[in-house]
């Protein structure tokens, strides 16, 4: 558990290795690693892109903990190197702690943000959905047959089904035109990515907040049925309620966080099946649900896997290690997934019968993910009809030798080549 304290002598039991660990930018497994801090505690000194001093939190019940703990802040005025005039503009991680919105917000302007975005995530809003997600489902599945026709058997199934899925529900939900997609998709890539260069950073930063700064004077002009022309007439009602920038901030996140995390999660579903053949065939034999397959992998191969920044307020000890106040702090969802002390000693074990609801990959506390909903029914609707026109589908290339993303925020692999194998809507 977490509570205030003021820096302590070290208990007999803590860990010796006190030096900070240097996270990899570049992005891996996160998973060994993950198994070497836990052993070393709740709270994990690390050293972030550029030096910057931080901490990650490793273990479940600390991470819940922490996460509801009052004395924990998101808004960066209580980042104290980014105070003191410590960190560049160009820094890769700068986005997630100054962008404007429910993500950096505390107290009464958190939940006043929050509940312009509520309604989009009501959950009649949210089944309502459901029937055009099956709609998209089928048609991405055409493509991905085609795709595969193309390439002699062999098509990337990130790329023609689990990316166009979320990207298109939330910006269909948004009123982001089509033709602006593929380019939110490759900003999006770069703002969660830890290991580009200075330029590349303030580059993606500037051309993200321009090109949604397009997408809000679009609804201005063109209103519709959507989240953003709701947050647009909401402001105009209200100055108050809304500026300019937590506008931009507010759709940033929304593209960000509403298809990267699902997208993962899809790949990293399916990937799972693919190593499991076990667990897919008691999905097969309705001995399990694809709900369940869902949940597991969420909390075994979380889609983020260290989700920057908390901040606490105020020197903060998390399980015998002091955080001092200001200090930047991670989320591991992807450790705390796989923590034996939360999930017993087969925590590494993928297993679609285990109980589900106690993972954290969703957050916890006030600034648990609104989004929840919509991304369990997206992979849920995904993973049923996708093994279910392509029974016999199988990976293309061993998943060890798949490329990964650039970062050590975003949690999958960066391609996903399959075989779908015979098409169950022809040969029935």
């Amino acid at each position: 558990m977490t509570s205030e304290a003021a820096p302590a002598a070290p208990r007999p039991d803590a860990p010796r290795d006190t030096a900070p660990h240097v996270l990899d930018p570049g992005g891996a497994d996160p998973h060994p690693t993950n198994e070497r801090l836990r052993e070393r505690g709740a709270a994990v000194p690390v050293l972030l892109p550029g030096g910057v001093e931080g901490y990650v939190v490793t273990r479940h019940d600390a991470l819940r903990d922490f996460l509801s703990n009052p004395s924990v802040a998101k808004n960066a005025c209580h980042f104290a190197a980014l105070q003191r005039g410590e960190i560049p503009e160009s820094w890769p991680l700068r986005t997630f702690a100054t962008v404007p919105g429910m993500t950096t917000a505390d107290g009464a302007d958190h939940r006043r943000l929050r509940s312009l975005v509520t309604r989009a995530f009501t959950p009649r809003r949210v089944a309502a959905l459901r029937p055009r997600i099956e709609e998209l489902v089928s048609e991405l599945l055409d493509d991905l047959a085609e795709a595969a026709r193309d390439g002699d058997g062999v098509a990337d199934l990130r790329r023609h089904f689990a990316f166009p899925l979320p990207m298109s529900v939330i910006c269909e939900l948004l009123g982001v035109a089509p033709e602006h997609r593929l380019r939110l998709h490759r900003l999006s890539n770069r703002i969660v990515s830890t290991e580009i260069s200075p330029e590349e950073t303030v580059a993606a930063n500037q051309e993200i907040v321009a090109l949604l700064a397009q997408v809000a004077a679009e609804r201005r002009e063109r209103p519709g049925d959507d989240l953003t022309s709701a947050l647009i007439a909401a402001r105009e009602e209200d100055g108050d309620r809304l500026s300019e920038q937590e506008l931009v901030g507010t759709l940033l996140l929304m593209i960000v966080a509403g298809h990267e995390t699902t997208l993962n999660l899809i790949t990293n579903a399916v990937r799972a099946l693919f190593a499991h053949p076990d667990q897919r065939e008691l999905v097969r034999s309705g001995r399990a649900g694809w709900a369940d397959v869902v949940e597991e992998t969420l909390r075994h191969d979380s889609p983020v896997s260290h989700f920057p920044f908390r901040y606490p307020v105020r020197d903060l000890e998390v399980e015998g290690t002091v955080i001092p106040a200001g200090t930047p702090v991670l989320a591991s969802y992807s450790s705390a997934g796989r923590d034996p002390r939360a999930h017993g000693e087969d925590a590494d074990r993928f297993d679609v019968t285990r109980p589900a609801g106690r993972h954290l990959s969703f957050g916890h506390g006030p600034h648990y993910c609104l989004g929840a909903p919509l991304a369990r029914m997206e992979a849920t609707v995904a993973l049923e009809g996708l093994f279910t026109r392509f029974p016999d589908i199988a990976p293309a290339e061993p998943d060890a030798d798949l490329p990964r993303p650039r970062s050590f925020v975003s949690n999958s692999v960066h391609v996903l080549p399959v075989r779908p194998g015979p098409d169950s809507e022809l040969t029935a």
